[in-house]
């Protein structure tokens, strides 16, 4: 007998029952996770039955943590909630989104020029796949300046990047950049 994870337990009884689970993929890179992308996820759990947070694998980056480290980070701090989930991609985010059974997209925004590209993508992926929908959460005020490429860039200098990232994740930028995370 094949041992099912939860989440595939609860769906199993959703569909048994005749419910209908709202899943969302919240898709990135997470190159490395910020209180910017902890603040996205938990407001859209609090909305969804489940979240996928959907770590890119793209090869034509060069990202500074791997893809595992990066999985494991996520993982680490999102595990307190319960209808959380981290999972690896490659390839079209509407084909992974399709794949895992989610018809909603969770996307963040900081600032009025996220808008336009983000705009452009949801309008991209709704084409290739209507039955997805994009849903935008304005990042919360407190986390409006943050990004990963910033969080990278101030922790390459050795300043403290604690008030950015959660403590796990500042202290492997601190491994990191000191040689000692290679």
């Amino acid at each position: 007998m094949k041992k099912l994870t939860i989440f595939q337990r609860a769906e199993e009884k959703a569909e048994e029952w005749g419910f209908f689970m709202r899943k969302a993929v919240y898709p990135g890179s997470f190159d490395p996770v910020t209180f910017g992308h902890l603040d996205i996820i938990e407001r859209a759990s609090r909305v969804v039955d489940e979240v996928i947070v959907a770590v890119l694998v793209n090869s034509s980056k060069n990202p500074l943590f791997t893809i595992e480290e990066r999985v494991s980070m996520l993982q680490q701090v999102t595990e307190h909630f319960s209808n959380v989930r981290i999972e690896t991609f490659q390839g079209l985010t509407v084909d992974f989104t399709r794949k895992v059974g989610a018809n909603i997209m969770v996307r963040g925004l900081r600032a009025v020029s996220d808008f336009e590209s983000e705009m452009q993508i949801a309008q991209t992926n709704h084409s290739l796949n209507p039955e997805i929908d994009t849903v935008f959460f304005t990042t919360s005020l407190e986390y409006a300046f943050l990004s990963s490429t910033i969080v990278r860039e101030v922790a390459s200098y050795g300043s403290d990047v604690s008030n950015m990232v959660p403590d796990a994740v500042a202290k492997k930028l601190r491994e990191r950049f000191s040689g000692k995370g290679r």
